[in-house]
């Protein structure tokens, strides 16, 4: 490498280090000014070390680029984290869901919001949604709403919808559903815009309450080797006091990790037009906290039953989803807000919801024509092959989240039978089309933990082993490739992160398994991050 012009703040070295899909392995790597400088063997790269560098000794440990989180919530997982976990993991029977509420509300002052998150009906051992009923036996003196994993979906007990003054005689909002039992009475249930009516007599957390969350949910993610992610919907939960939030977290260093924040735009509760004020269009800010794209909710889940469909769900003939913004509204927005240089990165689950957006898309590409642009089909569970032709054509990119398949898998066949169900999420497809899958959790939707997205990414494999249909599995360097190179490049960013070479930011993730050879049982519940490092610098160690 010859003589040395600059000294390494820090080397990795003695590791299996991946740097990036078709890039061969390298044993060491040397970090200056934050950057990569030079890569190699431990040897070659050892001659970059002064006096005062920095070495690490990897042990023959795997490292690869930080993963980037494509998708999630990361205020709303700070937040949850102090809500009852009513996931499958802690509550797989209704009677341990109820316990688990009864237990929440006995700690709690009467009066005060019992709140619990992460119920699945579809793997609940009723097969169906609690109801209020239910939800009152747990916790008669409280008020309680209990989030279903998806969130799309919430159940009300009748505390909650008394304090929200929902009746029998309440009218569901547009683009939600208010649940009723046979006998026409109120069962909890809300789905959709619905729940926004028992949401908004829950006490707002507080500006500390928030940045403590940015703080919290990004330390979590940066545990599992994520030092990149995308915040889906800033300002759905607070408004503008959530950009307030990270705006304070940044300038006390208290955020953990870079994030792309993708602005909330629904109708009702849009902060776009107060930072269109502000100047906060796409790409303003820096490497660590730049704004993103423009979120709008065009439909819901497919496990839930409200993500549009062009066919009707298995078994109710009558039920096509939910559409939550009518078209030439969508197309309006879109063109608008493509107009004044926004990204979108709107919802889309179904294949109606893709259809309506990617029309919208086309469209304002045709007025405004930028192929660089970059629009986003957020989760686009259910596009079909033309759907992905007219992507690659216009140069718009599927935002998937592989772990649903880990996690949901079997529900979505329950829902949608075994063909639509089994091709959820073609990975493999988008792939061999060039439109550069990337992956994520939507966390607090699924955990952040990256271990099940892989191992669903390689094996299409669920949770009780059901296989989806195998053709959409993803090589390992692929499902790499979609955790790193290929969530900088749905955030425009792959010139400076992504992949390990001179240049782009030195955030690293160590794993003391190998993720390209180990067996993929073991990538599932056998593997575990043990040092995260950004720009250089180690943000998480659990070496002991």
């Amino acid at each position: 490498m010859g003589e040395a012009l600059v000294t390494a703040d820090l080397i990795l070295k003695g590791g299996r280090i991946w740097r990036g899909r078709g890039l061969a392995p390298h044993e060491a790597l040397a970090v200056w000014g934050g950057k990569v400088l030079a890569s190699g063997t431990s040897g070659e790269v050892m001659a970059l070390a002064g006096p005062q560098t920095e070495i690490i000794d990897l042990e023959g440990r795997f490292a690869c680029p930080g993963l980037n989180d494509n998708h999630l919530h990361l205020i709303a997982t700070g937040l949850f984290m102090g809500w009852a976990d009513a996931t499958p993991q802690a509550a797989p029977s209704l009677a341990a869901l109820l316990e688990l509420l009864r237990a929440r509300a006995a700690e709690t002052p009467k009066g005060e919001w019992v709140l619990a998150r992460g119920y699945d009906q579809t793997r609940l051992d009723v097969g169906v949604h609690p109801t209020r009923a239910d939800l009152d036996r747990a916790a008669p003196d409280h008020p309680v709403l209990l989030k279903r994993a998806c969130t799309h979906m919430a159940v009300a007990n009748s505390k909650a919808l008394e304090l929200a003054g929902v009746t029998e005689a309440t009218p569901a909002p547009e683009g939600g559903v208010i649940g009723r039992g046979a006998d026409g009475r109120l069962d909890g249930l809300l789905a959709e815009n619905a729940q926004r009516l028992v949401e908004s007599k829950i006490p707002a957390p507080t500006q500390e309450a928030l940045v403590e969350a940015v703080e919290r949910g990004g330390k979590l993610l940066l545990s599992y080797g994520i030092t990149s992610c995308m915040e889906a919907a800033l300002g759905h939960v607070a408004g503008l006091a959530e950009l307030r939030a990270y705006q304070q977290a940044k300038r006390e260093g208290r955020l953990p990790l870079r994030v792309w924040l993708t602005l909330f735009g629904d109708p009702g509760g849009s902060i776009v037009e107060a930072c269109w004020s502000m100047g906060l269009v796409t790409g303003v800010g820096d490497d660590m906290m730049r704004i993103g794209g423009v979120k709008l909710f065009l439909d819901g889940s497919a496990g839930g039953r409200t993500a549009w469909m062009t066919r009707p769900y298995k078994d109710q003939p009558e039920n096509f989803g939910v559409q939550m913004l009518p078209t030439p509204q969508v197309e309006a927005m879109v063109r608008d807000l493509h107009g004044r240089g926004y990204r979108m990165a709107c919802h889309a689950i179904g294949d109606g919801a893709v259809e309506q957006i990617l029309t919208a898309y086309e469209k304002a590409l045709a007025a405004s024509p930028d192929p660089e642009r970059r629009h986003r089909v957020e989760h686009c569970g259910y596009a079909s092959p033309e759907h992905g032709r007219r992507m690659k054509a216009a140069g718009i990119y599927p935002a998937g989240q592989q772990v649903f398949l880990h996690d949901f898998g079997d529900g979505y066949v329950s829902v949608l039978g075994e063909e639509r169900g089994g091709g959820s999420y073609p990975a493999g497809s988008w792939a061999r089309l060039g439109l550069k899958p990337s992956t994520g959790s939507d966390s607090p939707v699924c955990s952040p933990n990256p271990f099940p997205n892989l191992h669903a990414m390689i094996t299409r494999r669920t949770w009780r082993g059901t296989t989806l249909r195998a053709e959409e599995r993803l090589s390992r360097e692929e499902a790499l490739q979609a955790f790193t190179e290929h969530g900088a490049y749905a955030e425009k960013a792959e010139a400076t992160k992504g992949r390990l070479i001179p240049g782009q930011w030195a955030d690293v993730a160590v794993f003391d398994q190998d993720l390209l050879e180990a067996p993929p049982e073991v990538v599932l519940s056998g593997t575990r991050c043990l040092l995260t490092l950004l720009a250089g610098r180690v943000v998480h160690d659990a070496r002991g």
